[in-house]
C-alpha cells in the first residue's frame, strides 16, 4: 500500500475529527475555532493537491477500509471524476477562512459545523458506496442545517427548519431508492452496482430506484420547484457561511448524482429506461428558466445570486440529461467544468456580498449605487464575477454554457440550446442592472437603515435598538454566537472600510483571477477527464 492510498481515508476522517478540538479546546480558551479550522483545511488543500497529481499521473486510487471485499465494506475512490470536486471543495474550505477572520462568525461551535461540512462534503466526493453516499450526505446536512440557523434573528432559525425538513425528506426518498437497488441486486458498492443492474432479474426495482434517488437530488440540488429551501438558505446564513454553502453543497449533490448515473446506473441501461432522459432534460431546463427568471425579480442580492444558483444548477442537469440521451463526452466535459466553474463564481460572489455588506452597508441591489466610487476593488471582482456568470469570455462560465450548448447541439436537442440561449439572456438582465447601480448610479444622499451607522451582527441584520456602547454591544453579540474578549464588530456605512481586511478582499480577487484563467483552460479539463470519460461512455 503507496502512502497516496491512505490519503483518501485522511480527508474524509481528518475534518470529522478536528471538528471536536474548537468545542474541546474552547472549554479554557476562547475563540481557538479559527486556527484549528485554518491548520486543517490547509492541510487539506495541500493533501488534496498532491492526491490530485498522483490520480491524474498514475490513475484512480481506491481504498478498502479494513481491507473487506468491496461488495460489503466500505470503500474510497479518488479518480479524474471525483478529484477536481475534492480540490474544489479543500479550496474553497481553505479560502473562505481569510473572511470570517474578520468577518466571523466567530463561536467555536461555528467552526465545529464548519469542519463537520467540509468532512461531509469530501466523504461524498470520494465514496465508491451508495449508502456511504446517504451517510455522507446527510453529515453535509446536518453541519448545513447548523450553518444557516446560525444567522442573526428568527429568520435564520426559520430558514433552517425549512431546509432541515426538506433535506430529510431528500434523504429519505434516496434511501430508499438505495434499498430498492440492494434489493434487486445485494450490493451497495457502486462498481458492483455497474456490473449487476443491467443483469437484474427485477427491472422495475431498479426504475423505482432510479426515480426516488433523482427526486431525492432534485431537492438536494435545487431544482425547481423543489427548489423553496435555497433563497432562504443563502439570504439568511451568515455572510461567512454562505459562500461555503453556496459554492459547495449544491455543487457536491450535483456531482453525486451525475457519479450515480454514469457510474452506476450507466448510460447504457438509463438510455433503454423509457422517459428517463426526456425527465432529467425537462427538469433541468424547467429549473434554468424559473431560476433566471425569479433572479431578475429581487431586490435582495444575496437572494437573487440563490435564484440564479437554480438556474445554474438547472444546467448541469439538463447537461447530465443531454449525456444519457446521446452518450456524448461534451456534455459531461460542459457539466464537469460549469460544476467547478459556479462553485468558483458563487464563493467569490458571496464574499463579495459579505464584505460590501460589513464596509458599505448594501443588502439590496438599490444600495449598491455609487459602490465603484467607495469599493473599486470589490465592485470590480464583482463585475467580473458577474460576468463570467453570464457566460462571456475569457472565463470559466463561458467555457460550461459553451461545452454543454455543443452537446446539445450534438445530440440535436434544439430545445435545450434555445433555453440556454434565453437563459444567457435573463442572467444579462439582472446583472446588467446590478451593474448598472454599482457603476452607472449615483450614492443616494438619503441613508438607508442600514447605512445610518447602525450596528450589525454577523448575520446582517441591525442589532436591535438601544444597543449603544461597548458593554451592551459585547452582550448582543454574545446572544449571535460571536462572543468577543474586544469591542470588534461590523460597523457599517461608509465610514467603516476598515472593518473589511486585507485578507478579505485578497481572497475574492485571487478567485476573480482563477475565474479568469480557468476560461482558457476548457481543453486541459477535457484531458483531464479523458480516462473517466473512456471508462463510463465507451
Amino acid at each position: 500500500m503507496s502512502s497516496a492510498d491512505l490519503i483518501p481515508v485522511l480527508l474524509v476522517v481528518a475534518p470529522i475529527l478536528a471538528a471536536v478540538l474548537p468545542i474541546a479546546l474552547g472549554l479554557r480558551y476562547d475563540r481557538t475555532g479559527w486556527s484549528v479550522a485554518a491548520i486543517t483545511t490547509t492541510g487539506l488543500f495541500a493533501a488534496a493537491v498532491y492526491l490530485a497529481s498522483v490520480v491524474y499521473t498514475d490513475g484512480q486510487v481506491v481504498h478498502a477500509l479494513g481491507n473487506y471485499d468491496s461488495r460489503y465494506g466500505i470503500e474510497l475512490v479518488a479518480d479524474q471524476f471525483s478529484i477536481l470536486v475534492v480540490v474544489l471543495v479543500a479550496a474553497v474550505a481553505a479560502g473562505v477562512l481569510a473572511y470570517t477572520r474578520r468577518g466571523g462568525p466567530r463561536g467555536n461551535t461555528f467552526y465545529t459545523a464548519y469542519l463537520l461540512l467540509v468532512g461531509g462534503l469530501l466523504g461524498i466526493s470520494l465514496t465508491g458506496d451508495v449508502f456511504n453516499l446517504f451517510v455522507f450526505l446527510e453529515i453535509t446536512s446536518l453541519a448545513t442545517y447548523a450553518l444557516v440557523a446560525s444567522g442573526d434573528g428568527p429568520e435564520s432559525a426559520v430558514a433552517g427548519l425549512k431546509y432541515l425538513i426538506l433535506g430529510t425528506v431528500a434523504a429519505s426518498m434516496y434511501l430508499i431508492g438505495v434499498g430498492f437497488l440492494f434489493m434487486a441486486t445485494g450490493t451497495l458498492n457502486m462498481v458492483a452496482l455497474a456490473d449487476a443492474i443491467p443483469a437484474a432479474e427485477r427491472p422495475t426495482l431498479v426504475r423505482a430506484a432510479f426515480a426516488f434517488i433523482f427526486i431525492g437530488f432534485a431537492v438536494k440540488v435545487a431544482q425547481w420547484p423543489l427548489h423553496t429551501w435555497q433563497p432562504d438558505a443563502y439570504q439568511q446564513a451568515p455572510d461567512g457561511a454562505t459562500p461555503l454553502i453556496a459554492a459547495l453543497v449544491s455543487t457536491a449533490s450535483a456531482y453525486a448524482f451525475g457519479r450515480l448515473l454514469v457510474s452506476v446506473f450507466g448510460v447504457d441501461y438509463l438510455v433503454s429506461m423509457p422517459y428517463a432522459a426526456e425527465i432529467v432534460v425537462a427538469v433541468g431546463c424547467v429549473s434554468v428558466l424559473a431560476g433566471t427568471t425569479l433572479a431578475v425579480i429581487q431586490r435582495d442580492v444575496k437572494r437573487m445570486l440563490a435564484y440564479s444558483s437554480v438556474s445554474q444548477f438547472g444546467l448541469v442537469i439538463a447537461a447530465y440529461g443531454i449525456v444519457i440521451h446521446d452518450a456524448t463526452e461534451t456534455a459531461l466535459v460542459g457539466a464537469t467544468v460549469h460544476l467547478i466553474g459556479h462553485g468558483l463564481m458563487k464563493v467569490g460572489l458571496f464574499l463579495a456580498v459579505g464584505a460590501i455588506a460589513i464596509s458599505y452597508g448594501a443588502r439590496t441591489v438599490d444600495e449598491y449605487a455609487g459602490l465603484a466610487d467607495n469599493r473599486p476593488v470589490l465592485a470590480g471582482a464583482m463585475a467580473v464575477l458577474l460576468i463570467s456568470l453570464v457566460g462571456v469570455p475569457p472565463s470559466v462560465g463561458f467555457v460550461g454554457k459553451w461545452y454543454i450548448a455543443l452537446g446539445a447541439v450534438q445530440s440535436q436537442l434544439w430545445p435545450v440550446a434555445a433555453v440556454i440561449f434565453l437563459s444567457t439572456m435573463l442572467t444579462l438582465a439582472y446583472v446588467a442592472r446590478l451593474l448598472e447601480k454599482m457603476y452607472f448610479t449615483p450614492a443616494s444622499s438619503l441613508e438607508s437603515p442600514h447605512r445610518s451607522g447602525a450596528i450589525v451582527a454577523d448575520g446582517g441584520d441591525d442589532v436591535p435598538d438601544g444597543v449603544a456602547d461597548d458593554t451592551a454591544l459585547e452582550g448582543a453579540l454574545e446572544r449571535t454566537g460571536d462572543p468577543s474578549g474586544s469591542p470588534a464588530r461590523n460597523r457599517v456605512g461608509r465610514g467603516a472600510s476598515d472593518d473589511v481586511s486585507f485578507g478579505m478582499v485578497a481572497i475574492v480577487v485571487v478567485v476573480t483571477v482563477v475565474v479568469v484563467g480557468l476560461g482558457f483552460a476548457g481543453g486541459a479539463f477535457a484531458e483531464l477527464l479523458k480516462p473517466f470519460l473512456t471508462e463510463v461512455l465507451g
